[in-house]
């Protein structure tokens, strides 16, 4: 692939970022006004998670307000949950390929892709790309989109995913769910 076609992509992320964020921002006034309260970090405000928020819908392709994350810690790793309405076709289509390019991104050691959608270094990506010979990152298919199930035995890999996992739901401000 030439190198003009290889950035094209980050180009066009880039350019559709601005207008995604100001759209982001507006749906998360929207969401908290109509729910009567400050989102879960009010700390970071609207205009923080909003970027986040769309710099993600611009990573994965969907509308994060409309999707649900989970980021499950476990005992020898954790998994990251990305779905959406099953009926969206098209939009559970574009999950799981966001979610097979992850795992094969991470198991290369490469984690760009969080870097971009929270805009800094993610916890725990340090230690995870030193020691991805030890880990494995496997999708599967789930009604709505998928997950990435991260396992190793590991124990100072299995800390910085615990750590990349937290990180991940207090960013998304995604509750820990039993």
């Amino acid at each position: 692939m030439s190198r003009r076609h290889a950035v094209a992509p980050f180009l066009v992320a880039v350019l559709l970022l601005p207008a995604a964020c100001a759209e982001a921002e507006a749906q998360a006034h929207a969401h908290h006004a109509s729910h009567g309260g400050q989102p879960a970090d009010s700390s970071r405000g609207d205009s923080a998670f909003a970027a986040v928020q769309a710099r993600g819908r611009v990573a994965m392709g969907v509308d994060q307000y409309t999707s649900e994350h989970r980021f499950d810690d476990l005992a020898d790793g954790g998994r990251i949950e990305l779905q959406r309405d099953p009926a969206d076709t098209a939009g559970v289509r574009t999950i799981r390929e966001h979610l097979q390019q992850i795992a094969t991104a991470f198991a290369a050691g490469n984690f760009e892709t969080p870097g971009f959608v929270h805009d800094r270094e993610v916890p725990g990506v340090r230690t995870m790309a030193a020691r991805r010979d030890r880990i494995r990152y496997e999708f599967r298919p789930l009604p709505g989109g998928g997950e990435v199930r991260i396992t190793t035995r590991d124990p100072d890999a299995v800390k910085a995913v615990h750590e990349f996992l937290a990180f991940q739901r207090m960013d998304h401000h995604v509750e820990v769910q039993e």
